[in-house]
């Protein structure tokens, strides 16, 4: 499934723009004005990553300091151990899309059990 994000000339290089999916996917534009888009949700805990620092390729999560390299999707410091999923970007006309990818996402234990209405082992939601 492709999906619009943005005009490119909206996403200028070192930034990042939110995409409100479900579950929500970033884009990223890095200083060498290559194209990422990656799933938002830190693998760790509820965190966006397009509210995190980015730094070549990689990403750094607000708050605990997880890396994910945003061409693979791997992580690249913990505490986050398991990767984001990664989806293809496509520029058509100006405009930035995301073709998100079929693998299932990695999301963290207190996102899945909000959206599925529970409440995680020993926690709230």
């Amino acid at each position: 499934m492709k999906i619009p994000a943005c005009p490119l000339a909206d996403l200028p290089q070192g930034e990042a723009f939110r995409i409100e999916s479900e579950p929500p996917v970033s884009v990223f534009h890095t200083e060498d004005g290559e194209l990422y888009a990656i799933d938002d949700t830190c693998t760790h805990q509820d965190a966006s990553l397009a509210d995190g620092w980015l730094e070549g390729c990689e990403v750094e999560c607000p708050l605990h300091a997880s890396k994910f390299d945003l061409r693979t999707g791997s992580v690249d410091a913990p505490p986050a151990r398991l990767p984001v999923r990664t989806h293809r970007v496509l520029v058509e006309d100006g405009m930035v899309y995301v073709e998100l990818s079929g693998a299932r996402p990695n999301l963290p234990p207190a996102c899945v059990a909000a959206r599925l209405g529970a409440v995680p082992a020993g926690g709230v939601a």
